[in-house]
Order: structure tokens, then C-alpha cells, then sequence
């Protein structure tokens, strides 16, 4: 899958937010979906940025992609794969 192609199945805008919750909220949104389903995460806060791909890989979920749009703004797209 290439970016140009990837259309996410959702979509969580956690711009604003600050430790814990867009992690929080980014785990628990993965958790009510789908295997091969993918999660785009829109970002600002920096330590959501590093945390987020982490805790995901760590939960068997593949990152395909961070990405920065514009300043502090990232996207992230996480493919589910599993649940631990």
C-alpha cells in the first residue's frame, strides 16, 4: 500500500489534546476494529507523536506511516492487525 492510495477507515482528531488522552483514545478506537482496518490519527502534541506508534506496535498493530502535514500537526496511520 502506498500513501497516495491508503484511504483510512477512520479518522480520530486529537489536536488540542494533551498525555493521556490521545494515547488513551488512539488504543481504545484500535481496539473496536477490524483486523486489516487503518486508524489515521491526526496530532499535535509532540510526546502523543513518539508514544502513539509505539504503544500501537507494542499492541501488534503495524504503523505504515507518520507522517508531518504542517507545523505541529502529524498524521499517523496504523493498520490493525491484533489485539493484545
Amino acid at each position: 500500500m502506498t500513501e497516495t492510495t491508503l484511504t483510512p477507515t477512520k479518522t480520530i482528531d486529537e489536536r488540542g489534546k494533551i498525555c493521556p488522552y490521545p494515547d488513551v483514545d488512539t488504543m481504545t478506537t484500535l481496539k473496536k476494529m477490524n483486523k486489516g482496518e487503518v486508524l489515521e490519527v491526526l496530532i499535535d502534541y509532540p510526546l502523543s507523536v513518539e508514544r502513539i506508534p509505539r504503544n500501537a506496535q507494542k499492541n501488534g498493530h503495524k504503523v505504515l506511516n507518520v507522517r508531518q502535514v504542517e507545523g505541529p500537526l502529524h498524521s499517523i496511520l496504523i493498520e490493525v492487525l491484533g489485539n493484545k
